[in-house]
């Protein structure tokens, strides 16, 4: 199971490597019947895909003083919903490969993020007007906070998974609307 989240997830970044994604800007976002994640506290943004709702969740790290923690400022892991709930660290392989980020500070309470998985999509951790923080990234070229990735699936084999899209969902900065963007996977 983990060699074929794996190589779903060096799919996807094989394909947002190339110029062989089409974006196009989604009516509504995929998978509502996929678990929001609950009673998580600092929640940014979490990555769900097929073939099951295991999720996950990137979240706030604090210090033991309580104020973010400016070398490590996101922590990452699963909520295991096929194994009741469970909440796991990622594997090396998962973190290095896949789910894990690149984090550059950018100045006081603001941080340029890098996805492994989608290492051309920026995003970037800072305070909005409301105190608190969030993860900001451009959706169908709109201005918004990001809430969720999905990776849709499709068949292929564990060894070559067929990944046809992926989407990001979030809320417009300047509306509050939902936006989402789907990004056609090619390979």
């Amino acid at each position: 199971m983990k060699t074929t989240l794996l190589l779903v997830l060096l799919s996807v970044v094989r394909a947002f490597a190339g110029s062989s994604c089409v974006e196009a800007v989604l009516q509504s976002p995929a998978q509502d019947t996929l678990p929001v994640p609950s009673d998580v506290p600092d929640l940014l943004f979490y990555i769900q895909r097929d073939p099951n709702a295991n999720t996950v969740c990137y979240v706030l790290n604090f210090n033991r003083d309580g104020a973010l923690d400016i070398r490590s400022p996101i922590r990452i892991f699963w909520i295991k919903y096929a194994e009741k709930g469970e909440r796991k660290e990622l594997t090396y392989a998962q973190r290095k490969f896949a789910y894990g980020i690149k984090v550059r500070r950018q100045g006081a309470d603001e941080y340029e993020i890098t996805l492994n998985v989608c290492p051309k999509r920026l995003l970037y951790l800072r305070k909005g007007a409301d105190g608190s923080f969030h993860i900001y990234t451009m959706i169908s070229s709109r201005n918004c906070t990001l809430q969720r990735v999905f990776i849709r699936i499709t068949g292929g084999t564990k060894l070559s998974p067929d990944v046809e899209y992926v989407e990001l969902t979030g809320r417009d900065l300047q509306n509050g609307k939902a936006m989402a963007e789907r990004i056609k996977v090619t390979v």
